[in-house]
């Protein structure tokens, strides 16, 4: 699909957690070339600065300093960016935190803070965004979970936790909120070439185990992830809702 077909994205006013480390820079600046406002919701100052260089000369973009740990500071501070903006038309909630150590290991605060970061502040979000989206009668809301709700991997039971309540969360809003013209879907990543892939001990063995795994056998680029949520983003997207789309080279086959 040419990027042309993205041009229902312009103008359009874009909540992106997470949106300078990882997948999110490249995705960010090909939302911006649609000429779509993003607002870019990290803390990060090494990302957000790679992130303004690599957006430079591009209009558009917003960075909001946020802590998602905060859920009352998180929701005050995207009032007042949705006030700014008109509304919020598309959500992507992207951050999250992945420690990984045995299932034992972890403290029950541990748990709380990835649901909080993870799952609770994408609930803000969307709480935050709605009434301008109903009022518009029209939305876009997308969750980033991940291949690991699918099973095989030790030690991230928090982070499969929060990634799986994202697919439940999908799937409620997208039933709840389909009568206002509002589409929930979430998108599941494979293993692509982020700083995630640094809690893994032994990344030879690992990076064998993807190109096992997978049906194609080349690594997930940015650009595979920024290709589908441009897409989702759109009104090319508008009969879609509720389902969770595997990005993953064919890891994952339902």
């Amino acid at each position: 699909m040419g990027k042309d077909h993205f041009g229902s994205l312009a103008g359009r006013s874009i909540l992106y957690t997470g949106a300078a480390g990882g997948l999110g820079l490249e995705t960010t600046v090909e939302l911006l070339r649609t000429g779509a406002r993003v607002i870019a919701v990290d803390i990060d100052e090494n990302k957000i600065a790679a992130l303004e260089t690599a957006a430079k000369g591009i209009d558009g973009l917003t960075v909001a300093r946020l802590d998602l740990s905060d859920l009352a500071s998180l929701r005050s501070g995207l009032d007042a960016l949705a006030q700014a903006h008109g509304g919020f038309d598309v959500v992507i909630n992207n951050a999250a935190i992945y420690p990984s150590k045995p299932f034992e290991a972890y403290s029950i605060e541990e748990f709380q803070l990835i649901q909080r970061i993870n799952v609770d502040a994408g609930i803000v979000a969307v709480q935050v965004a709605l009434p301008g989206m109903r009022a518009k009668g029209r939305g876009r809301i997308i969750n980033i979970s991940s291949v690991t709700i699918s099973g095989g991997w030790a030690d991230l039971a928090p982070y499969v936790q929060s990634k799986m309540a994202l697919v439940g969360l999908t799937r409620a809003w997208a039933r709840e909120f389909g009568r206002h013209g509002i589409t929930a879907n979430a998108v599941a990543p494979g293993a692509f070439p982020t700083d995630a892939e640094k809690i893994h001990p032994d990344l030879a063995a690992y990076e064998r185990r993807i190109y096992e795994a997978q049906a194609i056998q080349r690594r997930g680029r940015p650009e595979d992830i920024a290709n589908i949520l441009m897409f989702l983003s759109s009104d090319a997207s508008s009969f879609i809702t509720g389902q969770t789309i595997h990005v993953d080279g064919g890891w994952v086959m339902s």
